[in-house]
């Protein structure tokens, strides 16, 4: 038996501990030895009460949670169900007397338990994927008189306790399903004999299987199982390997609606490069950098640094960013696309995002531009492209980015994202050496279009006039442009900013603004007096809207 544990990669503790290893290895239903001389009372099996401890085998001793399962006696808990055993009844080389346990527990109630407590052991493993539910008295037995036959002694009585154990109910396969799937025709007695070697009793009445199988194939559930395993009987390689036949056909594409990928094609066009990171992150990276102070907890996670979903895709961003400048890589421009997670109404939400990062110079080395650090407008310019050049831009506080290079982004009057640099604490975080360009938006709002619509080509040349005002510092640019688009003259074919001034001549606490207005007329040549009407009803508009004087 010994040499038997060493080969299969267990070492050998004593003859007692070896048994319920051997047994566990042979009938996959793990066992637990006790002391009985240790014992106080009678034992039972619930939930750890808060706060609860316990030291194990492994000489750690654990804090416990309330949803743990232990069983206990008069003292306490003496091990923690299905997953390890306690010291305090531990089998030892004193032992004249044990106490077998042989148990059924639901994978539900063992799962993700050991994990949280940095454990991994055999029966955690086996119980956190079933085992069968039948088989229990049958492994106690065969570990007594294994420890009868090398440890003699006696065997006591059996005490049971019975729970809720699992119904195991029938799995209804029709034929023509069966056939379908698998592309080819199987009768009736072959299937039949297919399930009897696999040990499942079957019905079969009007083409229907009705199979129930053993306890310890609780893998079978549903029709596609029986499937599976029919398959698998009778052979991968007896299922001849055909051309598929299909209708091909154009699918509809509505031209308001683009596809998703083309923001992805449009970013690396631009130079960026996709990532694709965990929607598990760490707490910190949402309290902190997302200032989300409720994310939501994640019930078993892999790790300790991916203990919540994530409610925004820059903490990955920024991961992969210090990744690359530990290996020297000095310019980047990098994106995901992916969903981020927030609570609505006692549920969640999913929202698909695409987020960017920019980091370096503006170009690629090189002699014909001057260097100099890729800054807000840099990707500002990127964001419109994926927004086609109807973002607004608003100043806004985000607890990442730098208080005076923010922005929130709205499209079509409703916010869709954020862009700015990073804030200069979490720049120090990070050491970065150099500012970081970062931005995020909802996909859903980029992928509506509306429909192209013609528009005469004006035979006429347009006029262009330029207009110079003087306004407050807090005026925003936007809200000029919006005061003036919204006068909704039709002669007026574009209002663009191509100047900003400040300095001598200029009042403190102002700024001048100087823009550039193209009107033209498709039906004739527009006059110098049709001009200055456009142009003073543009001035009146931003003079009574936001006090703008004309400079002179």
């Amino acid at each position: 038996m010994v040499r038997r544990l060493e080969r299969s990669g267990l070492r050998s503790i004593s003859a007692i501990v070896d048994v319920t290893n051997y047994v566990l290895l042979e009938m996959g239903q793990p066992l637990h030895a006790f002391d009985a001389a240790k014992l106080q009372g009678d034992i039972t099996v619930r939930y750890a009460v808060p706060k609860e401890k316990i030291a194990l085998l492994n000489e750690q001793t654990v804090e416990l949670d309330s949803d743990m399962l232990v069983i206990a006696d008069d003292s306490g808990a003496i091990a923690l169900a299905g997953i390890m055993g306690g010291t305090s009844t531990a089998v030892s080389g004193s032992t004249a007397d044990i106490f077998l346990e042989s148990a059924f527990f639901a994978p539900s109630a063992i799962v993700g338990r050991a994990r949280r407590l940095g454990l991994s052991t055999d029966s955690s493993y086996r119980f956190e994927r079933g085992v069968d539910f039948a088989n229990t008295c049958l492994a106690l037995e065969r570990a007594t008189a294994l420890i009868l036959q090398i440890c003699g002694g006696t065997a006591g009585p059996v005490t049971e306790t019975l729970g809720q154990l699992p119904q195991r109910k029938a799995v209804k396969l029709r034929l023509s399903r069966l056939n379908g799937v698998l592309g080819i025709k199987l009768d009736e007695p072959s299937v039949a004999v297919i399930f009897d070697k696999l040990g499942f009793v079957c019905q079969m009445a009007d083409g229907v299987f009705e199979v129930m199988p053993p306890s310890y194939r609780f893998d079978i559930a549903i029709e596609e199982d029986l499937i599976e395993e029919v398959a698998r009987l009778h052979g991968y390689d007896n299922i001849p390997a055909t051309p598929p036949q299909a209708d091909l056909r154009m699918l509809p594409s509505p031209e308001t609606r683009l596809n998703r990928s083309l923001l992805a094609d449009a970013l690396a066009a631009k130079g960026y490069q996709e990532i694709v990171s965990y929607s598990f992150v760490d707490e910190s990276w949402e309290r902190d950098l997302l200032g989300n102070a409720d994310p939501i907890p994640l019930k078993n996670p892999i790790a300790s640094n991916m203990s919540v979903m994530r409610s925004g895709l820059w903490g990955g961003l920024l991961d992969t960013l210090v990744y690359n400048l530990n290996r020297k890589q000095d310019r980047m421009r990098l994106f995901e696309v992916g969903a981020a997670y927030g609570a609505c109404d006692g549920g969640f939400i999913e929202t698909l995002r695409i987020s960017g990062l920019a980091y370096g110079d503006a170009q690629p080395e090189q002699w014909g531009v001057e260097a100099r650090d890729v800054d807000f407008f840099d990707v500002k310019a990127d964001v419109d492209m994926l927004t086609g050049r109807q973002a607004q831009y608003e100043a806004f506080a985000h607890p990442a980015l730098h208080p005076g290079q923010s922005a929130r982004v709205s499209l079509h009057g409703k916010p869709i994202g954020f862009l700015g640099r990073l804030h200069p604490k979490w720049q120090q975080h990070y050491q970065l050496p150099r500012g970081v360009i970062l931005f995020e938006l909802d996909v859903a709002p980029l992928l509506e279009r509306q429909l192209v619509q013609y528009v005469e080509v004006g035979k006429f040349p347009p006029v262009r006039r330029d207009l110079a005002v003087l306004v407050d510092e807090s005026v925003p640019l936007q809200a000029l442009l919006d005061t003036m688009n919204a006068t909704g003259i039709p002669l007026v074919n574009d209002i663009a900013l191509f100047d900003i001034y400040r300095g001598k001549g200029i009042p403190e606490g102002k700024k001048s603004l100087a823009f550039l207005v193209l009107m033209k007329d498709t039906q004739k040549t527009l006059t110098d007096v049709e001009a200055d009407e456009v142009m003073a009803k543009l001035l009146d508009s931003i003079v009574l809207t936001h006090h703008a004087e004309l400079r002179k």
